[in-house]
């Protein structure tokens, strides 16, 4: 298939994403209108092209906190959930869970609360305007320590706010082992919570299963690192453990691998594992969850069908009722059996 066809089954398809940054779908558009509102001038060229300047991990979070400091006050955050609508709307999804940081604009001074309820407003938009239900995860951060994301979570059974449905780890794996957030984890399980974290990105599979047996996560963001410990890839075929896996965003982090060719993607899904597809940061790295699917069929050999099964996984691995999965399941078969009987010359 080629890729105007790819791009145009792909787009009439409704998808689920996983594992999204919230404030890493903002455009330069509004980069370029928080720095004019903070600092009263434009934004120069080279400093805006300096925040896509990196080429690890770390690079990029120090970019990503830096954006988060462009917000002046706490009705700045409407316009990033306006950019975010756009990328649900382009790339046709309906569901997403995406993760949200409250640590960095907390320091700045924003009210948790305040923060929560323009979020939840976003959310109604979203509904309302792209028919796309979001849920937020809050990532209580390694970043910042033990200390700030037990406050996190206070912050999150205080609101208890029904659009928030769990927490994550995230940040740098490196710097913040999974066995130092265990206590955080355990009431976070205990108040009803969902749990996930990041690992598996950039340190061996003992962070994965630091992540499993310690934190008791649900999911894990990124787990490309499963690949190279075959006893563990084949445990989590077996126990049949969603993976939130976003390509581009490894190769910038090019802990693993440099190129899409040589991602691990396949290997996973080849092995059984439940892999889901997403773009973890799509302003930073550059690629909307549409092209993510085309670089596995195109860069990875994926055959079509395996595409429908990825993104039927998608709903598979989401935090809602098996109902509601079956119900978004079956609008994904009508769609991709629907786009083909409009295209009888080209087949799956």
């Amino acid at each position: 298939m080629n890729k105007s066809d790819f791009y145009s089954l792909l787009k009439s398809v409704p998808k689920a994403e996983l594992h999204l940054h919230g404030e890493a779908v903002i455009s330069n558009k509004t980069i370029r209108q928080l720095y004019k509102s903070k600092f009263e001038k434009p934004m120069p060229k080279e400093e805006l092209e300096s925040l896509w300047q990196y080429d690890d991990l770390p690079g990029f979070l120090d970019s990503f906190i830096k954006i988060q400091q462009f917000f002046v006050n706490v009705n700045d955050i409407k316009f990033y959930f306006e950019d975010f609508g756009d990328y649900l709307s382009r790339n046709n999804i309906v569901y997403v869970e995406t993760f949200f940081s409250p640590t960095a604009l907390m320091r700045t001074g924003f009210d948790f609360h305040e923060m929560v309820s323009h979020i939840s407003d976003g959310v109604k938009c979203a509904k309302e305007k792209y028919n796309a239900t979001v849920k937020i995860i809050v990532d209580v951060s390694r970043t910042f320590g033990l200390e700030n994301a037990q406050h996190n979570l206070d912050l999150v059974l205080a609101e208890n706010n029904p659009d928030i449905i769990g927490i994550g780890l995230g940040g740098d794996e490196a710097k913040g082992p999974a066995r130092e957030y265990e206590a955080v984890f355990k009431r976070a399980k205990e108040a009803g919570l969902h749990r996930v974290a990041h690992a598996g990105e950039t340190v061996d599979s003992w962070s994965m299963k630091d992540c499993i047996n310690l934190l008791e996560v649900e999911r894990i963001g990124h787990g490309i690192s499963a690949a190279y410990d075959g006893d563990f890839m084949k445990e989590l075929a077996d126990t049949h453990f969603p993976l939130e896996v976003s390509p581009t965003s490894n190769i910038f982090t090019k802990h693993y691998v440099s190129k899409l060719e040589d991602h691990p993607f396949k290997k996973l899904y080849d092995a059984g594992c439940f892999v889901t597809l997403n773009t973890d940061d799509p302003t930073f790295f550059k690629v909307d969850l549409i092209d993510e699917y085309w670089n596995i069929y195109h860069k990875l050999h994926f055959k079509i069908e395996d595409i429908k099964q990825v993104v039927l996984n998608g709903f598979k691995a989401a935090f809602m009722s098996e109902q509601e999965k079956q119900g978004y399941c079956d609008a994904v078969e009508k769609a991709w059996t629907q786009w083909f009987k409009e295209h009888p010359d080209i087949k799956s």
